[in-house]
């Protein structure tokens, strides 16, 4: 069985469905401090040509709680905006009219948590790409928050009898291969390649190309097809 972990991310990039797409079971790290100005609650689009940073606003995020303790904010206006920023970037987007009612579910969907937004973003997306993927909570099962870093992360693999962990790139530093392999476990590193599609009715080329935005805008212009093929498009190390 092969596992992977990572924070909670909002409508991410692409990176973070190819290692949710190369796994098993995807534990969503929801009882590790929240990352101020990460990825947790934000991520990009392109709006008129130019990137755009949203943020899905909260009430009392801090890097001394948990991610499961975070609140969003109680100003219900964020999600119109969020909605209608998104209508006026994709409307003319090829993929418009299937792509918008997934995002107005995911957007609008009734909690006060941001881990539980995610968890049902990352539910639905996993859904309409028809991923096996199972996706779980770390605070709902594990039970091990005492543990720190790599050891943590070893004895969430030995609970789920993980044969295989694959952690991002950026990990290298964090996890040591002799050590998993000591446990009976293969660790490998995603790198994701670069995906490059259309983002404009307009373009003629990819000259300007804006890569790594939300998977938003990934499926506004591709069908699913070409999507899952690129969920594929990655090296493990």
């Amino acid at each position: 069985m092969t596992l992977a972990i990572m924070q909670p991310y909002f409508l991410p990039y692409i990176g973070y469905m190819q290692l949710m797409k190369a796994v098993d079971t995807f534990v969503l790290y929801d009882d590790v401090a929240f990352i101020n100005r990460g990825w947790i609650n934000r991520n990009k689009l392109l709006i008129n040509g130019q990137e755009y940073l949203f943020t899905v606003p909260l009430k009392d995020a801090s890097q001394n709680k948990r991610i499961n303790e975070v609140h969003l904010a109680d100003d219900p206006k964020w999600r119109g905006k969020l909605l209608k920023t998104i209508e006026q970037g994709y409307r003319k987007a090829p993929h418009y009219e299937t792509v918008m009612p997934l995002t107005e579910k995911i957007i609008n969907f009734a909690t006060d948590s941001i881990a539980d937004l995610v968890h049902t973003s990352l539910v639905e997306l996993n859904q309409y790409l028809n991923l096996q993927t199972q996706l779980v909570p770390s605070s709902s099962i594990y039970n091990n928050a005492d543990l720190k870093a790599q050891e943590r992360i070893l004895d969430i693999c030995r609970q789920t009898n993980a044969t295989r962990y694959i952690n991002p790139i950026g990990g290298t530093e964090l996890y040591d291969k002799p050590t998993f392999a000591n446990a009976g476990i293969e660790l490998n590193f995603i790198k994701a390649k670069q995906v490059i599609y259309k983002q404009s009715v307009r373009a003629t080329d990819n000259s300007e190309f804006i890569p790594w935005l939300s998977v938003v805008d990934i499926l506004m212009w591709c069908d699913v097809p070409t999507v899952q093929a690129m969920l594929t498009e990655y090296e493990l190390l």
